[in-house]
């Protein structure tokens, strides 16, 4: 049988290489990098090192960088860090403000509703238009003097569109040449960093959350960018690992393997973006030719490696189970939320209805995806999708 995997979106695996250096911190240099003896000054060493690799990766300096569990933790360090540590800024019937998209991924939304629930902040929650994209506009027209945070993914997980950050990036520094409490910006860069630049200075961020697993890292290491000068209160209390900010021991292979998957994303980088984008527009192309299919994200500023779809007459869970069966693995939305049955949060924020919502199939590619696994999924789906149809008694009526 087939083993095409077309779910990189979801999760990538692990590269040959970042195995191979992550080996030796697991049966030779464990010592805990909290420890002072040898073994223990080597895995800390090891941490640095890679500590300052993805600092370089992303234009800034190393003392910038935590090491978290994922970009979930992420995300909850940046966000609760941040309004925690500006509570006390502001009189005490007032909350701090937070504006953030309709369509971030669930790590994001789910932080906010939480700081909301408990009275910690209040939350806009911006639309986007058809293709899921926030106009600056909106962005500018929700600041108000409470404002401390603006939370705006890099890349759409589910449609794989681009956000507008630089330009999100250029209104945040004017807005705060005339603002005595600054307003803060992070970004979600999780499906952004193995495609797009992620310079820190160039995206004008000043906190950027992202995990390993989506680019040949391991499972279980992520990161946050904290730029200097803005102050979080650490979310887990312990030690004094991660300057005080993330206690616990540091998972010295991980964060080594992380290192090495940064590095190779720099070398193949440019390589990928040229071939993903070529099977991209060709399986568009293909994909669209069946009638009642369409195109879900922006034609143009969208990532290489993600297409979504919805088609009429289909449930996004049934295609992917029948896809499986002929060794295509796709997905019907998130990793995080393809398990809810619920409609998409994403597609039906761009407008879609929630029966179309559910006829939604995302096939996202990596650099050892081939020209014959694009060729074979264009030649077997159609198939799939008769066979479903045929299976709809409301379709067929219709």
């Amino acid at each position: 049988m087939k083993n095409i995997y077309l779910d990189n979106a979801a999760t990538t695996r692990v590269a040959p290489e970042v195995l191979n250096v992550m080996i030796p911190y697991f049966i030779k240099i464990y010592g805990n990098p909290s420890e002072y003896h040898k073994m223990g000054m080597d895995s800390r060493k090891a941490i640095e090192e890679a500590r300052g690799k993805i600092a370089g990766f992303l234009g800034t300096k190393a003392e910038t960088i935590i090491f978290t569990s994922c970009a979930t933790e992420s995300i909850n360090l940046s966000h609760k860090g941040l309004i925690e540590a500006m509570g006390n800024k502001f009189p005490r019937k007032v909350r701090p403000h937070i504006i953030t998209s309709s369509v971030e991924h669930k790590a994001v939304l789910e932080t906010c509703h939480s700081l909301e629930r408990k009275g910690k902040a209040s939350i806009t929650y911006l639309p986007v238009d058809r293709f899921g994209r926030v106009e600056v506009e909106s962005v500018e027209q929700a600041v108000s003097r409470d404002t401390v945070l603006i939370s705006i993914m890099y890349v759409n997980n589910e449609v794989g569109t681009i956000q507008p950050i630089n330009e999100i990036g250029q209104l945040v520094q004017r807005l705060n040449q005339n603002r005595k409490n600054p307003v803060y910006y992070h970004t979600d860069a999780t499906q952004a960093l193995g495609f797009l630049d992620c310079n820190v200075d160039n995206l004008g961020v000043d906190l950027l959350s992202f995990t390993g697993h989506k680019i040949n890292a391991p499972k279980g290491i992520g990161v946050l960018y904290i730029r200097e000068g803005v102050e979080i209160k650490r979310q887990i209390d312990g030690g004094n690992q991660e300057k005080r900010l993330r206690a616990g021991t540091e998972n010295t292979p991980y964060i080594v393997g992380l290192a090495k998957a940064v590095e190779l994303v720099n070398i193949r980088k440019n390589n990928k973006v040229r071939k993903l984008t070529s099977f991209r527009n060709i399986l568009i192309k293909e994909l669209l030719k069946i009638p009642g299919v369409k195109l879900t994200g922006d034609p143009e500023k969208r990532v290489p490696h993600i297409v979504s779809v919805i088609v009429n007459g289909v449930e996004g869970e049934g295609a992917v189970l029948y896809l499986s069966e002929l060794g295509i693995y796709a997905s019907s939305g998130s990793a995080c939320t393809s398990t809810d049955l619920a409609a998409s949060h994403v597609l039906t924020a761009m407008g879609y209805s929630e029966s179309e919502s559910h006829g939604s199939i995302r096939f996202s590619m990596c650099d050892k995806t081939k020209k014959q696994d694009i060729n074979y999924l264009v030649s077997e789906f159609p198939k799939v999708v008769e066979k479903l149809r045929k299976m709809n008694p409301i379709y067929n009526e219709k």
